[in-house]
């Protein structure tokens, strides 16, 4: 017996040291491993590969707003729709664009492994080149197209048809922001006046293109096709600058009309958490109650001057709100929980609203890259999702991440712009 156990044990020992060295070699091997990936060095290659797919990913953005423009000319031109080819490349260029500023948003996140960003961001500038590709072909047949059938003064003939329908759709720019000065504080109408001013400065120089575009329609030896594209390019900044016009004045009246219910609503949210916070334990009473206080007395200031500012009225009760919600926290009941975010969405819905509008100008101006663009996608999507939640909870939710990601939008795109001077 004792020699067949000798014999087993000296097999044994051995055996276990080749697999105990061999398993304390694979963890370490592991650990290195995961290490490396996650090591400065790593960390530095993803941020590249990101930032490099993100260029890309803008690039797709802007030729999406380029092919936008061109679809709508290519309508004008054909007296109809555009052709199906262009259309059907704006499609799958913009779902392409969706998708990528969506993946771009999750590996932008904190926390995720350079293994995985540097995967997403080799994804992302894979199909957005894809993407630009289909682009290109597309306008390229387009435009052999247009030079083949479409004569130059045709497409002039067609921009100035554009420019009148845009000058009758704009109507009195200055008018107004008259009408807004003659009311609220300059920070409500500054942007409104800003876009007035830019339009109409985009329109002239449209004019004073298509005339030179047309004055070398005559000449066979000159090219009308520079002028043309450039009094197109300031056609489009001068309908967006009118739509923020109208959205700005839209905004600044409908505060304006909405602010005695959102400051009434507050109040009244104010005393049903007063009711709450004689229920409540003594330590967490006293807390709630300094809150309670801190956050009527901003209501009482905000409310002083919300006459002259009402957009920054509404907003600040809307942040007011969410205050207020962070402070009651488990102590109400869901029925309050319920009617609390119904009385709060309106405003809410309304700040977040405005957020956008500032957010699109300000990206619009900047050419800002691709992390404000995704926070803008990102904002107008969590709008569409808390107007169309039945749920007021999930609601109100939805417009806070709204408004909170309408403003980094907005400073990413100011920061960039203040970069580039």
């Amino acid at each position: 017996m004792t020699d067949p156990v000798a014999t087993f044990v000296g097999w044994l020992v051995p055996a276990v040291v080749v697999f105990g060295v061999a398993a304390i070699a694979v963890a370490v091997l592991v650990w290195a491993v995961r290490r490396a990936r996650r090591s400065p060095r790593a960390r530095a290659a993803a941020e590249q590969a990101r930032v490099h797919a993100g260029t890309t990913l803008v690039r797709l953005d802007d030729e999406v707003g380029e092919l936008d423009l061109e679809v709508g000319l290519s309508g004008a031109l054909y007296g109809g729709d555009a052709p199906a080819s262009l259309r059907r490349a704006r499609l799958t260029a913009q779902h392409v664009r969706d998708d990528a500023f969506e993946e771009y948003r999750a590996i932008s996140a904190p926390g995720v492994a350079p293994a995985e960003v540097s995967r997403g961001a080799a994804r992302i500038d894979r199909r957005t080149r894809e993407a630009l590709a289909t682009v290109a072909a597309a306008r390229a047949e387009h435009g052999a197209w247009v030079r083949a059938n479409v004569s130059a003064a045709g497409q002039v003939e067609s921009a100035r048809r554009r420019l009148a329908e845009l000058r009758a759709t704009m109507g009195d720019p200055a008018a107004l922001v008259a009408e807004l000065s003659a009311r609220f504080a300059e920070e409500e109408w500054r942007d409104a006046s800003h876009a007035a001013h830019a339009a109409l400065a985009e329109v002239a120089e449209a004019e004073r293109l298509l005339d030179a575009a047309a004055s070398r329609t005559a000449d066979p030896s000159l090219s009308a096709l520079p002028d043309l594209a450039a009094a197109e390019r300031a056609l489009r900044r001068a309908g967006n600058d009118a739509r923020t016009l109208e959205e700005t004045h839209r905004l600044v009246l409908q505060a304006a009309q909405a602010v005695p219910d959102e400051i009434a609503a507050a109040r009244a949210a104010l005393a049903s958490a007063s009711h709450t916070h004689q229920n409540l334990e003594p330590a967490d009473a006293e807390r709630l109650g300094a809150e309670l206080h801190a956050i009527d007395a901003e209501l009482t200031r905000v409310e002083t001057d919300a006459a002259r500012r009402p957009t920054r009225t509404v907003d600040a009760i809307a942040r007011l709100r969410g205050r207020l919600d962070l402070a009651l926290g488990d102590a109400r009941t869901a029925q309050q929980r319920l009617r609390g975010a119904r009385t709060a969405l309106p405003g809410t819905l309304a700040a977040a609203r405005g957020a956008i509008a500032q957010a699109e100008a300000s990206v619009a101006r900047s050419r800002a890259g691709a992390d404000a663009r995704s926070r803008l996608l990102s904002a107008q999507h969590e709008l569409a999702q808390a107007r169309q939640a039945a749920d007021p909870v999930a609601a109100i939710d939805a417009a806070r991440r709204a408004l909170r990601d309408a403003e980094d939008a907005k400073a990413l795109a100011d920061y960039a712009r203040l970069s580039a001077r």
